[in-house]
């Protein structure tokens, strides 16, 4: 039996690599549990640019967000909560941009931003660019976000095949951004979320190198606390071609003790 929604609390633990190809990471998270939010960041702009405007994009987020959260009695609206999360997303972007402008070196940056908040009963996620979220739900993962890029563009067209596109040499290029434009439309979505569910969000340079069922797999074979750590791990032994962060968040709920890293549960037989 599943607990009480309103005793549902999330807990996130964040892995972060540079990967065994570039000098610098410049890959960014936030993993606040008091807040209920979480995110990931892939910068883009070289060394200081990449850097610079994901640092800016989770800390923006982050603080707008938590300015224009509505009161507790308006938690389930997600309306509300879409239009923080969005209003947050174009700040971040306002920021960067203008950071931009300020130092020639910089022009061009910006940062894909995933990220997810919860509230009560449901969860509200805030995608641009080609990180990614996943949902593992009684041993079965499925992904959450589709990427903003060139070649998903052409997958969703039929023009390439999925199982093609991981190969293309133009996966990396993504169509939406936060900080290459002043400001940003994100995707924005709402959904139910159940006490025991796990949620990931990582980078490509970790998403390149599983598909969404070995992701499922290897969440339901690792405690939650351990589970980043080993996907970053795996992704390194892959190649490592790009820096490699993730998120990995369990809902819980109140009288779940931190400490208890649990596994996912085996699914009943169907």
């Amino acid at each position: 039996m599943r607990a009480s929604v309103c005793a549902m609390k999330p807990h996130g633990w964040c892995s972060s690599d540079v990967g065994r190809k570039r000098d610098h990471n410049e890959d960014s998270f936030l993993c606040n549990d008091e807040l209920g939010l979480y995110a990931v960041a892939d910068g883009m702009g070289g060394h200081l640019g990449g850097e610079r405007a994901s640092r800016i994009a989770v800390e923006v987020f982050e603080k707008e967000t938590k300015a224009r959260l509505p009161a507790p009695s308006d938690a389930a609206d997600p309306l509300a909560l879409e239009q923080a999360l969005g209003d947050a997303a174009s700040l971040a972007s306002q920021a960067i941009y203008e950071s931009a402008q300020k130092i020639p070196e910089l022009a061009g940056m910006g940062t894909t931003l995933t990220g997810l908040l919860f509230r009560g009963s449901s969860l509200t996620l805030c995608h641009v660019g080609d990180s990614r979220a996943y949902l593992l739900r009684d041993g079965r993962a499925r992904q959450l976000t589709e990427d903003h890029s060139w070649i998903q563009e052409q997958v969703r067209a039929g023009l390439v095949a999925p199982g093609d596109a991981l190969a293309s040499r133009f996966r990396n290029i993504i169509t939406r951004s936060v900080g290459f434009e002043p400001s940003v439309l994100p995707d924005l979505v709402t959904m139910p979320v159940e006490t025991g569910d796990c949620f990931l969000l990582c980078s490509d340079g970790l998403s390149n190198y599983f598909s969404t069922e070995e992701i499922g797999r290897i969440l339901s074979s690792q405690f939650y606390s351990e589970a980043g750590r080993a996907l970053v791990e795996i992704a390194n032994e892959r190649g490592g071609d790009d820096n490699i962060t993730c998120v990995v968040v369990y809902l819980g709920n109140s009288l779940w003790a931190g400490s208890v890293l649990l596994r996912s549960p085996t699914p009943e037989p169907s």
